[in-house]
């Protein structure tokens, strides 16, 4: 809660196959070219948006304007800056001294205070131990919060009246509580809540509804009961509630452990990241029903997945996906950014890409949007092959990616008055369904068209005919392929014809 497909039912479990050729027919709202945005020196772990404004923080310590190479144009940012959320510019007001990393930031749901987790201990010299709080209006520090944390946090949540955190600390205020606690977002007193988790806690979110907490990480206990990687709990008491979706994390063993990095509720579905140490070990996305605790779907794409948020319907992911069975393989490379269809867990019509940066190399770490834009943060340090580092966004402004420009046709005459033209499908980075026209002579009059479905993992050869071609003679033909916004036109070849 931060503010097409062929379903094979086993035993109540729906698995989403991902068929060869895309059943999306529908663009998506994203455009596939990235906004303009600044960028930062370092990593960004976390990001919130609150009243037109986007919150980041990480490891960075400085933060350049759109385009600027790394070195030039800085303005020193200690581990959180603000930006406008519709032009993407920096937010001069926003602009406090952490003496420490910052890991992760959430927004109230009125957007009045902004709430920061991670390894400072002093914000403008002010003890703040691992968790701050920030009025939107003022930009200043809310005193009241100010709880004693003895430790890393890494997530953090707000059900109701209750800020809920998670990480790898053991005291708050003094008081055991292990890597998860809350607060009140009205006193700032310690809350009863208390799950007892016997290792990290990466991801915490709250059900819309406030029925329940999720929490994900990498332990096996919760209040010495087994509960691997992922947990539903009660609001108040921290109790786990039945869960039957988490068998959806494999249990570790020699060669594999999964963990749950990030948790994202929508409504009636909560959606889950997983990210796996061993070859072939899980590392994809799956859902859950947020009333029964059923799992709804899983996704089987290897390569680390750390990031989720919803945009405009779709499920966004940043992972650094090699492998994606019935879809992509190892050969079609690596891909950091993707949709999926919330309903099935599909791949969805949306291919832009980042690249992975060090410390990590995942790329995407962290992602929020304001309803119909995605603003993206991580260690990658380019986007669509271009130099883009640490943060990124994309919206629903403008017609987006052109089609690939086709090559020539192979052309052949076999018949009288007939002509085949076969090219190999374009890749659109934000339309799957893509209409391809036959144009013939140096007029190009248009003598066959047809729509076919194609993505960067497939692409088919078509076949398009010209059934009235003049007999006897040589005819120049070319390829022009639309997507609703943008018309390219590739190269002519030349036949004689029947």
């Amino acid at each position: 809660m931060r503010r097409l497909f062929v379903a094979l039912g086993i035993s109540g479990l729906v698995l989403a196959v991902l068929s060869p050729q895309p059943a999306l027919s529908t663009g998506a709202r994203l455009t596939a070219i990235a906004a303009a945005s600044w960028q930062t020196n370092a990593s960004v772990l976390g990001l919130a948006v609150a009243k037109g404004k986007v919150y980041v923080g990480g490891r960075f310590t400085t933060v350049r304007p759109p385009g600027a190479p790394a070195g030039t144009r800085e303005v020193t940012r200690t581990y959180l800056a603000a930006f406008d959320e519709r032009t993407g510019a920096l937010d001069a007001a926003m602009n406090h001294e952490l003496d420490g990393f910052v890991w992760a930031v959430v927004a109230s749901p009125d957007g009045s205070r902004v709430y920061v987790g991670g390894d400072f201990t002093r914000v403008d010299g002010l003890v703040r131990n691992r968790l701050a709080a920030f009025d939107t209006a003022t930009g200043r520090l809310v005193a009241n919060i100010a709880p004693q944390v003895s430790y890393r946090v890494k997530a953090l949540a707000i059900g109701r009246n209750s800020l809920y955190f998670g990480g790898s600390f053991e005291q708050v205020n003094g008081v055991t509580r292990n890597r998860v606690a809350a607060i009140s977002t009205v006193t700032g007193a310690l809350l009863p809540w208390n799950p007892d988790a016997d290792d990290d806690v990466y991801a915490i979110d709250v059900a819309d509804d406030n029925s329940k907490v999720y929490v994900g990480g990498t332990f096996s206990t919760l209040r010495g009961t087994d509960h691997w990687a992922v947990a539903s709990v009660n609001t108040s008491t921290g109790a786990a509630l039945p869960f039957p979706a988490a068998s959806a994390v494999p249990l570790p063993n020699d060669s594999c452990t999964s963990r749950v990095k990030d948790i994202e509720t929508s409504g009636s579905r909560v959606f889950f990241a997983d990210a796996g140490d061993g070859w072939g070990c899980f590392d994809g996305t799956w859902a859950a029903d947020v009333a029964t605790g059923k799992l709804l779907w899983r996704s089987n794409c290897l390569g680390a997945t750390e990031a989720l948020a919803m945009v405009d319907g779709w499920l966004f992911k940043g992972s650094h996906a090699h492998s994606c069975p019935h879809t992509f393989a190892d050969g079609s490379g690596t891909h950091f950014l993707l949709l999926q269809n919330p309903a099935t867990g599909a791949l969805g019509p949306w291919f832009p890409n980042a690249n992975g940066g060090p410390p990590t190399l995942v790329g995407p770490l962290v992602a929020v949007s304001g309803g119909s834009d995605l603003w993206i943060g991580g260690d990658f340090t380019e986007i669509n092959g271009v130099g883009q580092e640490g943060l990124t966004r994309f919206t629903n402004f403008g017609p987006g990616a052109a089609p690939l420009t086709p090559p020539a046709p192979a052309l052949s005459s076999t018949r009288v008055h007939r002509v085949n033209a076969t090219v190999r499908a374009s890749l659109d980075n934000d339309d799957i369904r893509l209409t391809y026209r036959l144009l013939r002579g140096r007029t190009n009059t248009v003598v066959a068209a047809t729509t076919v479905s194609s993505s960067f993992w497939y692409r088919p050869s078509i076949t398009l005919t010209d059934t009235a071609a003049p007999s006897g003679t040589t005819q120049a033909y070319r390829i022009e392929v639309f997507d609703g916004h943008h018309v390219v036109r590739g190269g002519y070849a030349t036949v004689r014809v029947r």
